[in-house]
């Protein structure tokens, strides 16, 4: 097997900058740590790393050097909220995914997906373009050990080594600090002269575990794969749920229009991992003293396109009155159930600014509301009039099948027909139903052409031959 590793080296800032839009990610901005009373910077970006900051300075420093820092605490539950959609993105590549124990990458099998996505260089380049879409930076690097792939992107942005022996001569190089050894017994061998790991492998091993003990061994057998790797997989949950704090209030709904658009195509990656879709979602909008603004969404199918489901929300938003100020947005979608791709033609003959179905069935139900828009659904039952029935999902039922003309204009009900000489093209056919259900109807159905030439469907009582009551209208 092959692993591939995402190494993720600044997903704390990543974690927080990639819900901001793009004005945001110039100025420099730093996540901060510590007590109150001694603040330190913890993660930077690039803005803030060009002027010369540094992670562990502290911020009254930070701020004398730069005076327009933005600076806002840590919180370790959005670096592992995005480090867990990561996981379910990767799931879509493999089945077997691993996010423990390591605290900063996630890693999945390759191997057994390049008949699927190509050959390597292939399918990095997919996962560098999808992942940079996603707004993380990372190091991506393929070895044929698990803990071996995840030491060597510490110190490669994007390596493959494919063989025991290569993966060897990687690891050998590798310098100390970049091999996640203990802390304190890195320090040690440093000092000792060992720069990197190939002058570690030389060691005799009993005199390494009688001075740095059985788990420096431990892992080195786990880097250079004589230990199994036994590593716990990772499962997508059944529902998803995420946020994004504003960090401040947003009084206009298309200020939050970039957020969302986060937000939904987090969705769309968590549900192509699950090969699913999703029918009904919510977004909260959180305020500092009302109740939340509760948007719900539905959809007469499932869909998992972002930009479908981003059409829908802004198209929802647009009529959505905010009880105040938001501080916060959240997602979730409790309902996620199996979704079958629309069917298509090779040859697509709509125009490229054309809508499918789908898309414009969606967005008339987003403007005029989820009641404007039905669809006749086949029964099965031989009456005309309880044949079909209006619905405002999408339901197979099974259907009669006839080959006898029907009329695409069903009147609410039958009148009689004034015409003085009507000419009979087809029938009768005779229909005989709904003795069950005290509905019992006994017609002669004909097509019969008017005196001012209309096609129209009437019946009379079997065994007659009038008066005609009028049914419906031919086109």
């Amino acid at each position: 097997m092959l692993w591939a590793c995402l190494r993720l080296p600044s997903l704390a800032i990543d974690a927080v900058l990639r819900q901001r839009d793009e004005s945001t990610k110039q100025q420099p901005f730093a996540l901060i740590d510590g007590p109150p009373q001694r603040r330190v910077l913890a993660a930077l970006n690039d803005a803030a790393l060009a002027l010369g900051l540094m992670p562990g300075q502290s911020l009254a420093a930070a701020q004398a050097i730069c005076p327009s820092l933005h600076a806002e605490p840590i919180d370790p539950r959005h670096a592992e909220r995005s480090r867990r959609l990561l996981a379910a993105w990767a799931y879509r590549f493999s089945p077997l995914v691993a996010i423990e124990p390591f605290d900063d990458a996630v890693l999945f099998e390759a191997e057994g997906s390049f008949n699927l996505f190509g050959p390597w260089l292939r399918f990095a380049g997919r996962l560098h373009a999808e992942l940079d879409a996603l707004g993380f930076q990372h190091h991506l690097v393929l070895a044929p050990n698990p803990h071996a792939a995840h030491a060597l992107a510490a110190a490669h942005a994007d390596l493959a080594v494919t063989t025991p022996d290569a993966q060897q001569r990687a690891l050998s190089a590798l310098p100390m600090q970049s091999a996640g050894l203990d802390p304190r017994a890195a320090t040690r061998l440093q000092r000792m002269g060992l720069r990197s790991l190939g002058r570690l492998f030389e060691l005799p091993r009993d005199a390494l575990a009688k001075r740095f003990g059985p788990a420096l061994l431990d892992r080195l057998d786990e880097l250079r794969g004589t230990a199994p790797a036994l590593l716990p997989m990772y499962r997508p949950p059944d529902r998803f749920e995420a946020q994004i704090e504003l960090g401040f209030e947003v009084v206009r709904t298309e200020a939050l229009l970039f957020p969302i658009r986060r937000l939904v195509g987090d969705l769309a990656a968590f549900l192509s991992a699950r090969d699913g879709g999703v029918q009904r979602f919510e977004l909260r909008f959180r305020h500092e003293d009302h109740a939340p603004t509760i948007l719900q969404l539905g959809l007469l199918a499932p869909e998992r396109d972002p930009q479908r489901l981003f059409d829908l929300v802004r198209q929802r938003l647009e009529r959505l009155r905010l009880a105040a100020p938001t501080l916060e947005i959240e997602l979730h979608a409790r309902e996620l159930p199996a979704f079958v791709p629309e069917a298509g033609g090779l040859f697509d003959p709509r125009q490229a600014q054309q809508l499918s179905w789908p898309q414009l069935r969606e967005r008339l139900r987003a403007r005029l509301g989820g009641d404007a828009v039905r669809q006749l659904q086949p029964l099965s039952d031989h009456r005309p009039e309880r044949a079909f029935q209006q619905r405002r999902e999408e339901r197979r039922q099974p259907v009669i099948q006839t080959t006898s003309p029907r009329p695409t204009w069903l009147l609410p009900r039958p009148i009689l027909l004034r015409d003085p000489s009507p000419r009979i093209l087809a029938g009768p056919e005779r229909i005989e139903s709904g003795w069950w259900d005290n509905g019992d109807t006994r017609r002669d159905y004909y097509v019969v052409e008017t005196s001012r030439g209309q096609r129209a469907w009437v019946f009379c009582a079997v065994g007659e031959t009038g008066p005609f009551q009028l049914h419906g209208w031919f086109a």
